[in-house]
């Protein structure tokens, strides 16, 4: 890919219209296109706790999770990423990098996914968890 760059824009050319080169070049562009997001907006995923007694929070830019175990759960956040708990079932994930920060909303969900019985557990904000229906009595 050739790639140019003046001071109000960025043009991404390809060599030939190979299918190959074609889904590089929209690789090419989107990867760009990201990069300019995160420096000008940032990225931003949410994530919401339930559960009674679930909670989270940040101290020392560590997150501790509360999610029933015997043992908190604590997540150092990489370099360039910032996690908040504006309440204890809300966890923000922050950062310039769309990759990273996604990659860490989904290690905190990975600690305790939501189940489909109850529906207890860390799942993205706009996350609809399908409920099933139970063992029933006879």
């Amino acid at each position: 890919m050739k790639v140019d760059v003046q001071p109000d824009l960025v043009t991404v050319e390809r060599p030939t219209n190979q299918p190959l080169h074609r889904s590089l070049h929209g690789v090419t562009r989107s990867v760009i296109a990201n990069m300019v997001d995160g420096v000008t907006k940032g990225f931003e995923k949410q994530l919401t706790i339930v559960g009674t007694g679930y909670r989270a929070a940040v101290a020392n830019g560590r997150l501790t999770l509360s999610v029933g175990f015997s043992h908190p759960v604590e997540i150092e956040p990489p370099a360039g990423v910032t996690i908040e708990a504006p309440n204890p079932t809300t966890v923000i994930v922050k950062g310039s990098d769309k990759e990273i920060v996604g990659q860490l909303a989904a290690n905190i969900r990975k600690v305790k996914p939501p189940e489909p019985y109850h529906g207890k557990g860390i799942r993205y904000r706009d996350e609809k968890v399908r409920h099933k229906a139970g063992k029933t009595a006879k």
